[in-house]
């Protein structure tokens, strides 16, 4: 409203506490804070007035044609969101409503069967990892001159 901030804020209460005193201050702020309330409930009682005075004489009506006026597309995309509202609600007994149904259930039909043929896709691989990783293990068995020469990697080097 006055766009005070904190530091304006702080030097008037300072001049108020050399004025009024220590004494008379907590008083005038709650006198002030008192003013200030009625102030603002009288501006809302009057913005009330004024529109419910704009509601009974039409000012709406005419604000909102004005709008769509110097707004034509976007008046023409709310006409096009309005008719386009009708045609998504179908009757599931109609031709197009039973036509729907039929692609909804096949849409889940072949949801499923993604579905399983990437689970079964990650079964494959988890198997093959798994021979790999055998495989692996078995080449590294203790008497193995291939894991004999291999740096062993368990033992911590000594950092002193």
């Amino acid at each position: 409203m006055f766009d005070l901030g904190w530091t304006e804020l702080l030097l008037i209460g300072i001049v108020a506490l050399i004025v009024v005193g220590p004494k008379d201050l907590p008083g005038l702020f709650r006198s002030v804070g008192r003013f200030v309330g009625k102030a603002k409930s009288m501006a809302r009682e009057f913005s009330r007035a004024m529109e419910d005075a704009a509601d009974d004489s039409g000012i709406r009506d005419v604000t909102k044609t004005i709008r769509s006026a110097t707004n034509p597309v976007g008046t023409a995309m709310d006409s096009v969101k309005d008719a386009t509202r009708g045609l998504t609600d179908i009757d599931p007994k109609s031709a197009t409503g039973q036509l729907s149904a039929e692609r909804q259930e096949a849409k889940k039909k072949i949801e499923a069967a993604a579905a399983r043929k990437a689970a079964e896709r990650m079964q494959r691989e988890a198997a093959e990892a798994m021979k790999k990783a055998e495989a692996a293990e078995a080449a590294l068995k203790p008497g193995d001159p291939a894991a004999d020469s291999a740096p062993k990697t368990d033992t911590p080097k000594d950092s002193a």
